[in-house]
C-alpha cells in the first residue's frame, strides 16, 4: 500500500479498540516471568555453553600478539576464538568500529577474543588468562581540546541558512550569545546486550536483544560472510534499548563465532562495564547559541552551532535540527562540526539530536526572554510559526505548540510563578518553576505485516517488529481488532522473528505509527480476501464488527471466510512525498517545579507536567508510560547522568550502575501527562505520530530553568550537580 495522499475516514476512526486504554496484552507474561528474553531462551535437552568476551585494555594502538594457551587448558574451557582463527571479518553497514577487533585497536573494550566454557564462571576465569601484547598509541579523548580540529561532516546536511544572520544579529536591539555543554551519556537499560547462537549445518539461529531485526540479520550475515537467507534472528522480548540495540553488537557476533568453534549453542551476555565502553553512547556536545530580537520580543536572528566527536567514519550528533524548525525568525544559521575522537562509538540514543540540542536551546530561549523582560511561556508563543522557518512555503502538517504551552501553563499553575529568581522559600528550600518546549520530528518508515484468519475467528499478526517495552504488542493487536471487528482477546501477535515480514523496527519514535500502518495495510488486503470469499462485491462498503461481516441486512460470521485452511494476507505500507511537501513534527511543553537546598545545593524535583501534541494517541496507557519514562530520563540528564572520560587512557570511568547515576524512585515525584486531542491525516492511515522520544526533549532544560528561578544561578554545563551550585547560593539567613 502506498500512502501518498492525506488519509480520509477509514475503519481506524471508529476507535472501538484503537485509542482505548487497553492494558498490555504481554503484561501477564512479563509479570509472571513467562516472557522469554534473549539470554533466557532454553530448549530442554540442549547443553548450552557460555562465552565471555575479552576486551581491549587500551583505547588505541595495535595488538602485537595474543596467547590463549593458558586459557585453553583452563577448567571447563571448550574453545577460545581470536582473530588469528577467524581472519578478517567484514564490518556491517551500521557499525562504525569493527565488532571483533583484529590487530588494530580502535577503542577501549573493543572485543578481541571470546572464551567458551561449560559455565559462565569458568569462561570468565579463563578469559583473564588470555595474554595480549599491545603497542599502545596516543589517542584523542577530549572534545574540548579537539574542538578546533573539528571538520564539516561529509554526509547529511550539517549546515543550513536563511536570510542574513550576521547582519540581522549585528543590528538586533537585544542580543544573546552563550555556549552550553552536554556530556557523554549511557543508555543504561535494564537488560544487557545478550545473545544465544546455534548452528545447524551452515544455518545460524540467534536469539538476541535487537530493536531492528532485519538490520541485525543483514549486518550479521555481512560480518560472518554468509548468505543472509541462512541467518534466523529471534527477538520477541527486549528489556530496554533506547537506541543502543538498533545496530548489531559484539555479543551476537561472538556468540555465533563461539558456537561455530564449540559446535554447541553458546550464550554471550555483555557485563555492565562493556555496555558503556564496548557498545554505543550519546556523544558529548559543545553548543553555541546566538539570538537577536526586537524590543517587541520577536526573534529576528537565530544561530545554533554544535561540536561533537566520534571515531573515524562515525557521525555527528545532530543537535541543531530542532532549531531549524521550532521558532520563527527570518535570518537563521545552523552548523555542525565533527571531531575525531578515539572514544567508544557515539551513536543514537533516545531522541538523538533533539534531546541534547534542546538541553541548550531551551535554556537560551529562557535567557533571552529574561533579557526582553518577557514571560518565558509568552516569549515562546510570540515566536510560534506554522511554516518551516527555513522554507516558508512548506507548512507543518499539524502543529499546536501554542496549545501545549497554554494548556500546560493553566494546569500547572504557572501564574503563581514568581518571576524574580530566589524569591520563594520554604524553610531551607528555595522553590522555582521552569518551562521548556518539546519538539521531535515525526519519522515514517516502510513496514510490512502478515495477517492470518482461522476458522475459530482468531486473527494472528506476524511482523518482525520489536517491543522494547513500548507496547508494540498491544497497539498492533488494537489495530487488527479495529480493522477486522473482533475483540482484542481474539487477536494474537507474534513479533521479533526474521521469518516474518520486515517492519519498521523500533527506533526514532517511528515504530508505533509505522508498524501499525503496516498492519493496517495487511488488514485491508485481508478484508478484501474476506469479501471475495463470502461473496460480497465491495470490501469498502463492508462493516466488520462483533466478529461479523455486514452489508445492509446481510450478516455473516468472519470465521466463515477462513474455512478449514484459513485466510492469509500480507502487505506493507510505503510512504510517498507528504513528508516533503509538509513538515511533520511532534510538539509539547514541559513544566517542572524544583526545590533546592539553600545550604547544600541539593535539588529535588517536586512536580512535573508534560503536554503533548502527537497526532492520534493509539493507546493512552502505553503512551503515558513512554512519556513518564522519558520525563524520568530527562531528570537524569539534568541532574546526574554523565559518562566521565579518563582523558589520558580514553575510557569511561564510571562504567556501571553504581557510579553512572540514573534517577531512582525516590528522585521522581508525581508526573502528569496530557495528550491534546488531535489527528494528523498526513502522517499515516493511523493519523498518529511518534510519542516515545518527544517526552524527553526539553525536560532537562525545564529542570535547569526551574533551578535558575529557584536560586538565580544559571548553569550551562550539564549535569547540574550540587558542586555547580553550592558556592553561588544565596546567603543562608
Amino acid at each position: 500500500m502506498k500512502f501518498d495522499t492525506s488519509a480520509t475516514t477509514n475503519p481506524i476512526d471508529q476507535l472501538k479498540a484503537v485509542g482505548q486504554p487497553i492494558h498490555r496484552i504481554d503484561g501477564p507474561l512479563k509479570t509472571t516471568g513467562k516472557a522469554v528474553y534473549a539470554y533466557e531462551w532454553h530448549d530442554p535437552g540442549t547443553r548450552y555453553a557460555y562465552g565471555y568476551i575479552v576486551g581491549s585494555p587500551i583505547a588505541k594502538g595495535r595488538m602485537r600478539s595474543i596467547d590463549a594457551t593458558a586459557a585453553k587448558s583452563a577448567p571447563g574451557v571448550i574453545a577460545v576464538v581470536t582473530s588469528d582463527g577467524t581472519g578478517e571479518l567484514k564490518k556491517g553497514k551500521y557499525n562504525t568500529a569493527k565488532l571483533f577487533g583484529g590487530t588494530e585497536i580502535q577503542h577501549y573494550h573493543q572485543a578481541i577474543a571470546v572464551v567458551v566454557a561449560e559455565s559462565f564462571e569458568q569462561a570468565r576465569a579463563a578469559a583473564a588468562l588470555v595474554k595480549i601484547d599491545y603497542a599502545e598509541e596516543k589517542g584523542v579523548f577530549d572534545l574540548a581540546a579537539a574542538r578546533d580540529t573539528a571538520v564539516k561532516p561529509k554526509e547529511g546536511e550539517p549546515d543550513s541558512a536563511a536570510g542574513d544572520f550576521d547582519a540581522a544579529f549585528d543590528t538586533a536591539a537585544v542580543k544573546f550569545d552563550q555556549t552550553y555543554t552536554t556530556p557523554d551519556q549511557s543508555h543504561a537499560m535494564m537488560e544487557p546486550h545478550a545473545s544465544i547462537a546455534a548452528w545447524n549445518g551452515d544455518e545460524l539461529t540467534v536469539w538476541t536483544s535487537s530493536q531492528m531485526v532485519d538490520w541485525w540479520r543483514t549486518d550479521l550475515a555481512t560480518t560472518l560472510g554468509i548468505d543472509k537467507e541462512k541467518v534466523h534472528i529471534m527477538s520477541p522480548f527486549i528489556g530496554g534499548g533506547f537506541g543502543c540495540k538498533l545496530f548489531l553488537r559484539a555479543d551476537a557476533v561472538l556468540a555465533a563465532l563461539g558456537a561455530r568453534e564449540a559446535r554447541r549453542p553458546v550464550k554471550v551476555a555483555l557485563p555492565r562495564p562493556f555496555l558503556m565502553n564496548n557498545t554505543t553512547h550519546r556523544p558529548a556536545t559543545i553548543q553555541r547559541i546566538r539570538i537577536g530580537a526586537g524590543r517587541d520580543g520577536k526573534i529576528t536572528a537565530i544561530a545554533h552551532e554544535s561540536w561533537s566527536g566520534d571515531l573515524p567514519g562515525g557521525g555527528v550528533e545532530v543537535a541543531v535540527q530542532q532549531t531549524r524548525l521550532l521558532y520563527a525568525g527570518a535570518n537563521r544559521m545552523t552548523a555542525m562540526r565533527l571531531a575525531t575522537l578515539d572514544l567508544p562509538e557515539g551513536n543514537a540514543m533516545r531522541a538523538p539530536g533533539e534531546a541534547p540540542g534542546m538541553m541548550a536551546l531551551e535554556i537560551a530561549i529562557d535567557e533571552m526572554a529574561e533579557r526582553l523582560d518577557l514571560d518565558p511561556v509568552e516569549f515562546r508563543i510570540l515566536n510560534d510559526t506554522q511554516v518551516d522557518p527555513e522554507n516558508p512555503e512548506r507548512p507543518f502538517s499539524h502543529r499546536d505548540l501554542v496549545g501545549c504551552l497554554r494548556t500546560g501553563a493553566e494546569r500547572f499553575g504557572w501564574e503563581g510563578r514568581i518571576r524574580q529568581p530566589a524569591s520563594r522559600r520554604e524553610g531551607n528550600w528555595l522553590i522555582g518553576m521552569g518551562v521548556a518546549a518539546a519538539f521531535r520530528n515525526n519519522l515514517v518508515v516502510a513496514s510490512g505485516a502478515r495477517v492470518r484468519l482461522d476458522r475459530e475467528g482468531i486473527v494472528t499478526v506476524e511482523t518482525d517488529m520489536t517491543d522494547i517495552g513500548t507496547g508494540s504488542y498491544t497497539i498492533i493487536a488494537q489495530t487488527a481488532a479495529e480493522m477486522l471487528g473482533v475483540p482484542i482477546d481474539k487477536v494474537a501477535v507474534s513479533l521479533g522473528d526474521s521469518r516474518f515480514p520486515v517492519s519498521s523496527g523500533s527506533g526514532g519514535q517511528f515504530g508505533g505509527n509505522s508498524s501499525t500502518a503496516g498492519v493496517y495495510a495487511a488488514c485491508v488486503k485481508l478484508r478484501e480476501a474476506v469479501a471475495q470469499k463470502l461473496g460480497f462485491n465491495n470490501a469498502d462498503n463492508l462493516v466488520f464488527a462483533d466478529g461479523e461481516v455486514r452489508s445492509g441486512d446481510r450478516r455473516m460470521p468472519l470465521s466463515q471466510a477462513a474455512g478449514d485452511e484459513g485466510l492469509v494476507a500480507e502487505d506493507r505500507i510505503e510512504f510517498g512525498k507528504l513528508t516533503e511537501t509538509h513538515q511533520q513534527s511532534t510538539f509539547g511543553a514541559h513544566f517542572v517545579e524544583v526545590a533546592v537546598d539553600v545550604a547544600t545545593g541539593e535539588t529535588r524535583v517536586r512536580r512535573m507536567l508534560a503536554v503533548c501534541a502527537a497526532g492520534r494517541i493509539l493507546n493512552p496507557i502505553t503512551a503515558r508510560s513512554q512519556v513518564i519514562g522519558a520525563m524520568t530520563m530527562g531528570v537524569g540528564a539534568a541532574l546526574s547522568e554523565e559518562l566521565v572520560v579518563d582523558k589520558e587512557r580514553g575510557f569511561f570511568v564510571n562504567h556501571d550502575l553504581a557510579s553512572y547515576e540514573v534517577p531512582v524512585n525516590a528522585d521522581i515525584p508525581h508526573q502528569e501527562v496530557i495528550f491534546l486531542d488531535e489527528t494528523d491525516p498526513m502522517s499515516s492511515p493511523m493519523k498518529a505520530k511518534g510519542i516515545a522520544e518527544l517526552g524527553l526533549c526539553g525536560v532537562a532544560a525545564a529542570v535547569a530553568n526551574a533551578i535558575y528561578n529557584a536560586t538565580g544561578i544559571r548553569v550551562r554545563d550539564y549535569p547540574i550537580t550540587l558542586d555547580k551550585l553550592v558556592d553561588r547560593l544565596p546567603d543562608v539567613a
